[in-house]
């Protein structure tokens, strides 16, 4: 998570979005760059809300700008994939090592997934809050340069981050059947990333 207190402006890490990049390049110029845990410096819409929200809106005297990127859903779904692929996973149950994707995607879809197929979802990460909570701006991550143009106005600074934290490449290969429940059960994020600035 970035905060800017002067422009107040938040930029969520939604995780398997390339945040890791934008927070390198973007990280002296931010007021505040959470980097660890991972439980904040990944912290959902809700978790903002409840802990970061209050504070930073006492100190800067008002609301705040909430920004995201989302990520095309199997394209998220496979960046997960790939990660959990990593060497270091090895022998976890969260690994994914002697899987394919369509079983990984399989697993992700059982109404209790197993340990190597809970990562969450988009939707639910960015989800509205009953106080009014909402990311005001949503930027595909296929389609960076909007942010960057959209950056560039409000903190007056190119922005051209490098590539960090990139997983192996591996095959995101879905059966028909497969993907067609994806879009119908994760009809919410496909729909946040349709809607997405680009």
């Amino acid at each position: 998570m970035l905060f800017f207190a002067r422009e107040r402006l938040v930029l969520l890490s939604v995780p398997k979005t390339g945040t890791t990049a934008w927070q390198a390049a973007l990280g002296d110029r931010a007021s505040l760059v959470v980097r660890d845990p991972p439980e904040l410096k990944h912290a959902p819409l809700y978790r903002y809300n409840r802990f970061f929200r209050p504070m930073f809106e006492k100190f800067c005297d008002g609301p705040i700008e909430i920004v995201a990127f989302v990520r095309e859903p199997v394209s998220w779904l496979g960046s997960w994939f790939r990660y959990r692929k990593r060497p270091f996973l090895a022998g976890r149950p969260t690994s994914t090592q002697g899987l394919d994707f369509d079983t990984f995607v399989r697993g992700y879809l059982e109404e209790s997934p197993p340990p190597w197929a809970q990562v969450g979802s988009q939707a639910a990460f960015l989800a509205p809050r009953p106080n009014g909570a909402r990311v005001d701006r949503l930027f595909r991550y296929e389609a960076p340069e909007a942010l960057r143009a959209f950056l560039h106005a409000r903190l007056g600074v190119e922005v051209v981050p490098e590539r960090a934290n990139v997983s192996p490449e591996a095959p995101l290969e879905l059966t028909s059947d497969t993907e067609a429940t994806l879009r119908e059960r994760c009809a919410a994020d496909f729909a946040l990333w349709e809607n997405a600035a680009r």
